[in-house]
């Protein structure tokens, strides 16, 4: 993601119950998942008797090992990649979170954010509860130990009954897998069976991850829909008061893999179609258009199709860099973009160019492609966002700045123009984004656009961060 510096993933969650290899199959779910988050993963696995587990830091494939996965037996595991929207980048905050209590052990795997995590936190540690971590997560783990219902769906509930925010979850006990997703279905989850004789029922953040190990997608999970899967099959419950449906519409924008299925379209279609929709509301005249590899990709293509400009990869990306490199002493211009992205001269020198991204978080790195291309001969260059402009923090489980970082929460468009060195700028207008997603029985969230939070927050002060927890990174 070029222009878009400083938008930090969200957390994917995989799991299967019922298969002989359910760690390699999570492990593989993982990997399809990897986008979503890459700071830390981790595994629990579950015999019938007892869970399992190992977590690290890094990416799913430097972590697992055929050993590690061999020391993970039974038929039912869940799995999560990670990126920290809320607690520290370090080993105690990796998932699956896994705890013994009087009634059993537990499993747990979230993706989304808790918007009352700090209160509920404080009001159990004033009750003498003890946390290990400083995810939100947690405060899910406590309460689902202090309930006094008898069954582990009924005490699930009681917990979730009692925070606010968004949640896509998935539980490991012994014997189940619970998949759940909170009632606004804010961030996303799937349903999934495996083929063949094996079996195994599979839910996971997306349709990608059934693709790669060659499951059926059977259907989304409902917004407010609780799937019990063990060995009498599988039950869902609608145990929450119904809500409006508010998808993540950045799933659409940017988040999901081009590849998956989410309100029944191709995301890879939709991205397209948010080009188009940019080419008819904001036309250029130029010689070629180029995508900011690779978010940009699909909205390029179409808003190639739509302009009738032709289509040209003038941006080179980088896909070994690693999570750290060592930059040279003497100072090299740009340095941090240049080992990402690298212009093709012979595609942009003498060319009017439409550069096309998803979107622009603070707007540095946008600024460092504009000087980047233009270094390499282009005439004029033609910013197009196929999004609306950022102006707001996420607080439903994706990382982003504080608003007084976002630049256009804090300068006007020919303002960013300037400041990007481009010679225009357009974004997509909110309504031209509503226009082209899936229509949906309600809407989408659209707060990092407009503002209109789903879920009421914390605090008052929607300007900034909420920090969920003292000592810990802001979100």
């Amino acid at each position: 993601m070029g222009m878009a510096d400083d938008w930090g993933e969200e957390c994917g969650v995989f799991g299967i119950h019922g298969h002989p290899e359910a760690a390699n199959m999570t492990y593989l779910g993982l990997y399809a998942l990897q986008h979503r988050g890459q700071e830390s993963a981790g595994i629990a696995c579950s015999d019938g008797e007892v869970i399992t587990f190992h977590k690290e830091m890094g990416l799913v494939a430097d972590i697992f090992s055929e050993e590690i996965l061999s020391r993970l037996p039974g038929r039912s595991a869940i799995g999560h990649v990670r990126y920290s929207t809320t607690g520290s980048s370090e080993l105690k905050n990796a998932q699956p979170v896994v705890v013994d209590f009087e009634s059993g052990s537990i499993a747990v795997a979230h993706n989304g954010n808790l918007v009352n995590a700090q209160e509920i936190k404080r009001e159990l540690e004033v009750e003498g509860s003890i946390f290990q971590s400083t995810m939100d997560t947690e405060v899910i783990v406590h309460l689902i130990a202090r309930s006094r219902k008898e069954r582990i769906e009924d005490r699930i509930v009681d917990a979730l009954n009692q925070v606010r925010g968004a949640f896509s979850l998935l539980f490991l006990t012994p014997d189940k897998m619970i998949g759940i997703r909170d009632p606004h279905g804010i961030r996303p989850l799937v349903l999934g069976r495996m083929k063949g004789e094996d079996g195994g029922t599979v839910i996971c953040s997306e349709s990608c991850a059934l693709d790669l190990i060659e499951a059926e997608f059977l259907r989304e999970v409902d917004p407010g829909e609780m799937v019990v899967v063990d060995a009498r099959g599988t039950e869902t419950h609608r145990p929450f008061l119904p809500a409006m449906e508010r998808l993540c519409i950045f799933e659409h924008v940017y988040f999901s893999r081009p590849d998956s299925i989410m309100g029944g379209k191709s995301i890879y279609e939709v991205r397209k179609e948010l080009g188009r929709q940019l080419a008819r509301e904001h036309p250029a005249e130029a010689d070629v258009v180029i995508p900011v590899p690779d978010s940009g990709v699909p909205a390029a293509l179409g808003y190639s199709e739509a302009s009738g400009i032709p289509f040209e990869m003038g941006l080179i990306r980088n896909h070994y860099v690693g999570r750290t490199f060592i930059e040279p002493q003497q100072s090299i211009r740009h340095f941090g973009v240049k080992i990402k992205l690298n212009a093709v001269r012979g595609v942009v020198n003498g060319k009017r160019v439409v550069v096309v991204d998803d979107s622009i978080v603070r707007g540095t790195t946008g600024r460092k492609i504009i000087k980047m291309i233009r270094a390499a001969g282009a005439k004029e260059i033609h910013v197009r966002i196929s999004s609306p402009p950022t102006c707001y923090p996420c607080y439903y489980g994706i990382d982003t700045p504080l608003r007084r970082d976002l630049i256009a929460a804090t300068h006007t468009l020919d303002e960013i123009n300037t400041y990007l060195t481009s010679d225009s700028l357009g974004y997509l207008s909110i309504q031209g984004l509503h226009a082209c997603v899936p229509t949906r029985k309600t809407t989408y969230c659209d707060a990092c656009f407009t503002g209109n939070y789903t879920v009421p927050l914390e605090t008052e002060e929607t300007g900034e961060q909420l920090p969920l927890f003292r000592g810990s990174v802001r979100i």
